[in-house]
């Protein structure tokens, strides 16, 4: 998926190891399934035309139905088509995360951390979760302490205005990043990649309105603002 994982564990056991080990092999497959980065991937031949859902692994049928609810509930603002083009990593990213802490949790862990591409679920705690700062190279944002903490932030800092409005095409500027906090990544990385695509004042009302979700947002000027049960400091 064209990033990198890690996995911090605190109550390893005799059944640790092998599950790393299957959450390794789910993860590739994962990728082989739905990387838009591999032209022989499933999504990319679906998108192309080459391969009907019907013949693709039952999860592709799946994650697109989610990346058409997370559509729904944000008014058009996510979408598994970015620039025209059959791409569901808005949704896949968060959930491949999800599904390795699922692997740990299944194998006894209670006490992990699951890291991939800036997405952040952790189970048990307290864990503590740097934010980096968009306007800042190398410098944090903020830092999150808590139990059972989903985070994942949306912005410029890595690749630039890469994140489009999907009902006008036009790239998202309101804002330099968009922090949320939740219980589940799949959805929270989804939903923090649909709020930065609606600009600071509508994805601030929107997440408010959402129980359960918290949020951080950094402007471009470096004005801070957010909901307000927003957890941790407001900088670090």
């Amino acid at each position: 998926m064209g990033t990198v994982f890690s996995f911090a564990v605190r109550d390893p056991g005799p059944g640790t190891a092998a599950a790393l080990e299957r959450i390794t092999a789910r993860l590739h497959r994962i990728d082989a399934v739905f990387s838009p980065y591999r032209p022989d991937s499933q999504v990319s031949r679906l998108g192309r035309g080459e391969l009907a859902l019907d013949a693709c692994d039952l999860e592709v049928a799946e994650v697109l139905r989610q990346c058409r609810r997370v559509a729904e509930e944000t008014g058009g603002h996510f979408t598994d088509h970015p620039a025209g083009r059959l791409d569901p990593s808005g949704w896949v990213k968060g959930w491949a995360v999800e599904e390795a802490s699922r692997e740990l949790r299944a194998a006894g862990s209670v006490q992990h951390c699951v890291s991939g591409g800036g997405d952040v679920q952790t189970v048990g705690g307290p864990w503590r979760v740097g934010v980096a700062d968009p306007l800042r190279p190398g410098a944090l944002a903020t830092v999150l302490t808590g139990h059972d903490l989903a985070v994942a932030t949306s912005g410029t800092a890595e690749r630039g205005a890469h994140i489009h409005d999907p009902r006008t095409g036009r790239p998202a500027t309101g804002l330099a990043s968009l922090t949320l906090v939740g219980s589940r990544i799949a959805d929270t990385d989804a939903y923090a990649t649909a709020a930065f695509a609606m600009g600071p004042d509508r994805a601030l009302a929107w997440i408010a309105a959402r129980p359960g979700l918290e949020a951080l947002a950094i402007l471009p000027t470096g004005e801070r603002r957010t909901t307000p049960g927003f957890p941790g400091p407001a900088a670090a």
